[in-house]
């Protein structure tokens, strides 16, 4: 099929020293939405570099490929670096990190989930195949799948399983709708969601439990009716199978007592059992079919979030007529295009990277102190994750940290639970982290060939454009290098000292926190 957002030629700008895309079909939409509005400049290239490996390595450049890059004069080279990165090893690993991130929203870790991630990016697995591998979760081809689903079965204490949280999670999370407030009675401000689609939903994992949390195993018990529900205002008793937002409803079958089961549970093995009818199955299936508009919308909206900062739809769970995208058409399109490549997450990721969207600077259009962030008129400043401040914190410093500073570093820069990671959030919890934590300090003592010990190797008048290009993946400006000398000159006798200071202080600064 040919690429429908195919690049047809390059052209060299006269002003900058890159060549940039032709239009494609996303820029088009998205220009033909802001009333003939100036739109950012294209980003140089320090700014799109450093974009392009925060977003599909997961760190920064180090300072020889951020000069490979810099001198390659060839016209298409940011299309072959996006290739490199799709193609690299440390592709898997960042995208492990951030579906995690997405999916859990840091309810917990669980090793062989993380490896199934893992291998499901490895491997190029589609959208689709892991939503079915996840909603299943009892294939023992995607083992660790089912973490999503056991780690919300849990219970603590005398507190029952939260399966209204667990419904609430899939269409959030799968379809794109937040339908909390519709569990007791259709939502009293958004029109769109009704008590039904809850309950449709609930009627899927109702009887769904947790076997053993140490292997994230669950298991079903058998749906022989339907489920009973009525509105808390109008006490209307009404009954539903299994059924996801505007589709068919599952009628569980008649089936008698002991009947249930293809395979019959195994008490002494732990095994289960195979149910003639099961609802998770069902939900597995029908979910993430190329004709749920659901499925497809919310899988374009997140890539897309994921790459530009900001979803077409915001907030990415609430899809609905009364908060409309803000670029309908280009949604429209992305669903369509995704679900045609088979939610082929890689093409999707490529598509949107390739685009003069994706390219723009950070910096407002000439003449303009602010820029609606939903027009993509200018590019979004992302707050990196922790797993990525960690991992552009021990590229830029040339040092190692176990999984102990990974632990800190989450609790200093991460979220609570189910919180969306979606805007920059400086915090005074991380402020403090970088001021105080023995291991972040110690990365700024000359050390075992670490940047620190490197830059004191150098005459003071070639630490500036190192210590920039290892940090912030940019040559300093002429007035930062005269900072740099001068403040060396001041502490000529403690010249170690003010080295580590001087990496100190990118290392904390907000320009490192982004990923612009």
């Amino acid at each position: 099929m040919a690429r429908f957002f195919s690049l047809v030629f390059l052209v060299l700008l006269a002003s900058f020293s890159f060549a940039e895309s032709v239009p494609t079909a996303i820029d088009r939409l998205i220009v033909a939405k802001v009333n003939g509005a100036k739109v950012s400049k294209p980003a140089e290239d320090d700014e799109f570099l450093r974009r392009a490996y925060l977003d599909f390595a997961g760190t920064i450049p180090s300072v020889e490929q951020a000069r490979a890059f810099f001198t390659d004069k060839s016209p298409d080279k940011r299309a072959k670096l996006i290739d490199q990165l799709l193609a690299s090893p440390a592709y898997p690993k960042r995208m492990a990190d951030l579906f995690h991130v997405m999916l859990m929203e840091r309810l917990g870790d669980f090793p062989e989930w993380s490896t199934y991630l893992k291998t499901c990016f490895e491997k190029n697995t589609h959208w689709d195949a892991m939503a079915r591998d996840i909603l299943r979760a009892s294939s023992t081809d995607a083992k660790g799948a089912s973490f999503f689903l056991s780690k919300r079965l849990e219970n603590y204490g005398q507190n029952p399983v939260d399966y209204s949280a667990l419904t609430r999670d899939i269409g959030r999370l799968f379809l794109g709708k937040n339908l909390q407030c519709a569990e007791c009675h259709d939502h009293l401000f958004i029109k769109d969601y009704k008590q039904q689609d809850f309950k449709g939903i609930h009627a899927f994992v109702q009887n769904t439990y947790l076997v053993d949390a140490k292997t994230a195993a669950v298991a079903e018990k058998p749906t022989t009716t339907k489920l009973d529900y009525m509105s808390v205002f109008k006490k209307v008793p009404k009954q539903t199978g299994p059924s996801l937002p505007g589709g068919k409803e599952f009628e569980p079958p008649p089936l008698k007592k002991g009947e249930e089961y293809i395979v019959k549970p195994d008490p002494k093995t732990k095994i289960p059992g195979q149910l003639k009818f099961s609802p998770l199955a069902i939900l597995a299936e029908e979910l993430p079919k190329k004709d749920n508009t659901d499925f497809a919308l919310n899988g374009g909206n997140r890539i897309w979030f994921l790459l530009m900062g900001r979803g077409i739809v915001h907030p990415l769970d609430l899809h609905h007529k009364e908060n409309p995208a803000s670029h309908p058409e280009l949604l429209a399109l992305l669903a369509k295009e995704f679900a045609t490549h088979d939610f082929d997450i890689k093409w999707l990721f490529k598509e949107i990277a390739l685009s003069q969207a994706y390219q723009r600077s950070s910096e407002f259009p000439s003449g303009e102190t602010k820029v609606a962030p939903e027009s993509f008129r200018t590019a979004i400043e992302k707050r990196l994750s922790a797993e990525q401040l960690l991992a552009a914190m021990q590229q830029a410093m040339g040092v190692k940290a176990d999984a102990a500073v990974l632990t800190k570093v989450n609790k200093a820069f991460a979220n609570a639970p189910r919180e969306p990671e979606d805007e920059v959030n400086p915090s005074l919890k991380a402020a403090l982290f970088l001021l105080n934590d023995p291991a972040v300090l110690a990365w700024h003592v000359p050390k075992g060939g670490n940047l620190v010990e490197r830059l004191g190797k150098l005459t003071d008048d070639k630490i500036a454009e190192e210590l920039y290009l290892s940090v912030l993946t940019r040559l300093p400006a002429t007035d930062e290098r005269g900072l740099i000398e001068g403040y060396l000159k001041k502490n000529v006798g403690e010249r170690e000292k003010a080295i580590g200071r001087l990496a100190w202080s990118l290392l904390a600064s907000a320009e490192f926190g982004v990923n612009h």
